[in-house]
């Protein structure tokens, strides 16, 4: 069965990286995976698949090869990079090599991890959507047409093909917006 589309809010996103540890090694990686997610619109296999570059210091991040063997650039906001250098630090002290979310033994994490992961932390943060990975692309499509970010951009931060690809992509998020917009027109 296919599920409508259901962005989380900002507060949602904020409480479901509070839900994991701040100080436990699996509790940051977990934190930056979510952040990184929510502010970057990649998709879950491009974020497990995401190798240590020198760019990621400056909080970018290279898809190697995403949806279709596409690569893409995209980047994330001072705050969701800090969350994500904040594993980085803790796995470089511990000697874990390997992909940048990775388990404590540096092998890869698998999505079905991930998505069991994400629906505890969902619950434990009394979030009432259903809360998965998928989801927090969403989140991030919803975000840059709020802020009415050139669909262009959003293109290509997605790594989509096509502009429309993105547009039927983001029209479909916030049909509140379009109600809201319809019911303050005067005539």
């Amino acid at each position: 069965m296919k599920f409508p589309p259901e962005p989380l809010s900002v507060d949602e996103c904020r409480r479901l990286i509070a839900a994991c540890s701040p100080r436990c090694p699996t509790g940051l990686r977990n934190r930056a995976l979510i952040a990184t997610l929510w502010r970057s619109g990649l998709r879950i296999s491009e974020a497990l698949a995401l190798h240590p570059t020198r760019d990621l210091d400056n909080g970018v991040l290279r898809v190697r090869n995403g949806k279709g063997g596409r690569h893409r650039i995209v980047a994330i906001d001072p705050e969701a990079w800090g969350v994500l250098s904040a594993w980085l630090e803790r796995k470089a002290r511990l000697g874990i090599g390997g992909l940048v979310f990775s388990t404590l033994h540096g092998q890869p994490l698998q999505t079905s991890y991930v998505r069991a992961l994400f629906k505890r932390l969902g619950r434990k943060a009394n979030i009432a959507k259903r809360v998965h990975p998928h989801g927090l692309r969403h989140t991030f499509a919803s975000g840059l047409a709020d802020e009415k970010v050139d669909i262009r951009i959003v293109q290509m931060a997605l790594g989509h093909q096509s502009p429309g690809t993105s547009a039927r992509y983001i029209s479909h998020l916030n049909p509140r917006a379009v109600i809201d917009a319809l019911r303050a027109r005067t005539w």
